[in-house]
């Protein structure tokens, strides 16, 4: 693994700083929770080596990117991918999301599909998530923690021990505990502002009060529209967090074609468990689809 560019552009108003390696065409990477763009090094030395850009941000308040202050809303996210492929120089890209990166690239495709060719979701499939979180016990049983962060003292509860709340939803959520990343997680996570940004994205799921009202349109559309790009969604069998069996009934929010790929032997991050298989996944399927 070698040692990757970084830079900063601004996109929807903001600074955003990323890591990327090649030169083609863009592969956008987008992490989730509890995450950082560490969890792509894998994805961008591959794909960086076939004739891509990969490039990995930190998402919106996941330092060196700006912690502001306002909304965390889906919509809000969905528009920095869109603008932070233009502020990257491109008119098009792939776009990769693992966790909250997989549900803003979703969001971000039924925006803008001419912004994006691809799309490829890892872990939270899109559609049945949001069903399940309403009428599924044995999801709801599952993401407790979404419930748990709209508490005041959540902060000080993930925080303590050294993070020792992180340290359980990795257990909890996966086959083989990545340590290099979660370590670096927890490293993200002692910035100042940073944890309370993170959470703040949960808190936005649930609390329309905290919604910018100036994205009201974007987000009914969001919630209206269907993805008219071609999809990926890649799963880990035994995913601790977003049960395989939300697979089922996903087809009907595509409408450009759906593929799913559901990999033994790995859970939540499934790219850093099954890496080649990932890889090998998504080849085939932009080959496939190009």
């Amino acid at each position: 693994m070698t040692d990757f560019k970084t830079g900063t552009v601004t996109a929807n108003g903001i600074r955003i700083s990323y890591q990327e390696k090649g030169e083609g065409p863009l592969l956008l990477c987008l992490h989730g929770f509890p995450d950082t763009p560490a969890t792509f090094d894998g994805v961008l030395d591959h794909f960086a080596d076939r004739g891509y850009q990969v490039v990995a941000p930190w998402l919106r308040g996941y330092n060196p990117s700006e912690i502001p202050g306002g909304s965390y809303q889906t919509a809000v996210l969905a528009q920095d991918v869109l603008d932070l492929i233009t502020a990257l120089g491109h008119e098009t890209a792939i776009v990769l999301g693992h966790d909250w990166g997989a549900s803003c690239a979703a969001a971000a495709a039924i925006l803008d599909p001419h912004k994006i060719s691809h799309l490829v979701t890892i872990a939270i499939p899109y559609g049945t998530m949001k069903r399940a979180l309403v009428f599924d016990p044995t999801q709801q049983r599952r993401s407790w923690y979404m419930f748990f962060f709209q508490m005041a003292f959540a902060e000080t509860a993930v925080a303590a021990a050294d993070f020792a709340f992180l340290d359980r939803l990795w257990a909890d959520w996966s086959v083989t505990i990545p340590v290099r990343e979660r370590d670096l997680a927890k490293q993200a996570f002692r910035h100042p502002g940073v944890l309370t940004a993170a959470l703040d994205y949960y808190r936005c799921l649930f609390q329309p009060g905290r919604h910018d009202p100036a994205y009201d349109e974007r987000k009914r559309t969001i919630e209206a529209g269907k993805i008219a790009v071609p999809t990926l969604h890649i799963h880990g069998e035994s995913d601790g967090c977003a049960g395989v069996e939300l697979l089922e009934g996903m087809e009907a929010f595509f409408e450009a074609g759906l593929t799913k790929v559901v990999v033994a032997g790995a859970g939540h991050f499934v790219h850093l468990e099954k890496l080649r298989e990932v890889v090998g996944a998504m080849e085939t399927f932009l080959k496939e689809r190009s």
